[in-house]
């Protein structure tokens, strides 16, 4: 998405992070910070300890009325059905054609300023997506539902680390590790009141993203800052969150999935449950599941020290192209390159030599499992 400087958006928080000395960018059209320090040193950080991550670029949609649960089983990929309140699934969001417009989390919200028979979700989306993806859901509505994008009203913070726990309880009376991972709550914390605290993340460390309204994120975020004082808080830019993602073997919309690519070829069969009736694309997944996909995400290790880079080919020792990276990366835990790719269904197989061809020279790697790293 390419974004003159007069339209790129920012965040409640954004003269916080240039006041910190971050470095910043524009991404998904809003100015982000990349890093305060660098990159190795936020990562190790959210491995080690606790970082914070300013994620309040990402895109909320509410979603509420009689027919919210078959809408949102036609549109998405998981089975909805499964969620009860204060639970959180992740899915995607298929075109007609089988591809993947969007990876999604969704939040089952409590009825109580519901009608008697209505339901109410959060669908929570990726930045880049919140128009072409509200576009989509508008269309799709032929249902008694309301849909309401919330996005610019919301703030978002990422605490992540194996300590999140422990700084985060200081700052509300609710018992933090008592929620179980992918559920959420609502609350007290930080002295305001309604706050969405849900036990999910994108780092593989464990923590919490804190939903508040976006005019009460300056007074959180300065909350953390001063008290992670003693907590050796670090902030953590999307650098480090994109490194943190790749160790696990996440997929980054745009990247590893987008239009073009299938939930079955993306290893995201998981969230793609065919059994629960027709919905956008299944017949698509059905086939592709019955017939094997052509190609699969795969992961890979690189021997050199050169890192990978998205649109480099992916070959075999014969030479032919075989695949194309889609992510790659300098792995700070693991210290040597990593990175995904699609590769070519007869030839994706873990432990199968590859060379990555980056135009004049061929890095030697191996196809692998992921996660990368076990934490």
């Amino acid at each position: 998405m390419s974004t003159t400087q007069e339209s790129v958006k920012e965040t409640p928080i954004t003269s916080r992070h240039i006041e910190l000395g971050a470095k910043m960018a524009s991404f998904a059209g809003y100015n982000m910070p990349i890093s305060y320090t660098s990159i190795k040193e936020e990562h190790q950080a959210v491995r080690d300890n606790v970082g914070v991550f300013d994620v309040s670029h990402m895109g909320e949609f509410i979603i509420r009325g009689k027919d919210a649960l078959p809408f949102l089983q036609k549109i998405t990929t998981n089975d909805v059905s499964k969620l009860e309140i204060g639970e959180i699934q992740y899915s995607c969001m298929p075109n007609m054609e089988g591809g993947i417009l969007d990876d999604l989390l969704i939040y089952r919200l409590s009825e109580e300023n519901c009608s008697a028979g209505e339901r109410a979700y959060m669908m929570v989306v990726n930045a880049g997506n919140i128009e072409k993806n509200w576009e989509w859901v508008s269309e799709q509505n032929k249902h008694n539902i309301h849909i309401l994008n919330i996005s610019q009203r919301t703030g978002l913070l990422a605490v992540q680390g194996p300590n999140a726990v422990k700084f985060l309880q200081e700052m509300t009376d609710i018992n933090l590790s008592e929620i179980k991972y992918y559920t959420f709550v609502k609350g007290d914390f930080a002295g305001m009141s309604n706050v969405l605290i849900s036990a999910t993340g994108y780092t593989g460390s464990g923590g919490f993203e804190i939903y508040v309204n976006s005019d009460q994120l300056p007074t959180l975020w300065d909350s953390m800052m001063r008290l992670g004082k003693s907590h050796n808080l670090v902030p953590a830019g999307l650098g480090a969150r994109d490194t943190l993602r790749l160790e696990m073997g996440y997929c980054l919309y745009g990247n590893d999935i987008d239009e073009t690519t299938s939930p079955i070829e993306a290893g995201l069969s998981w969230i793609t449950k065919l059994k629960k009736g027709e919905f956008n694309s299944s017949e698509i997944f059905n086939q592709q599941k019955t017939d094997g996909p052509k190609r699969k995400l795969m992961a890979f290790t690189i021997e050199d020290r050169r890192v990978p880079r998205q649109g480099y080919t992916i070959e075999n020792e014969k030479g032919e192209q075989i695949g194309i990276v889609t992510s790659g990366s300098l792995s700070p835990t693991l210290n040597i390159p990593i990175g995904m790719g699609y590769v070519e269904t007869a030839n994706a197989k873990v432990g199968s030599k590859i060379f990555v061809n980056t135009g004049k020279k061929q890095l030697k790697g191996e196809l692998v499992k992921v996660p990368f790293v076990k934490v």
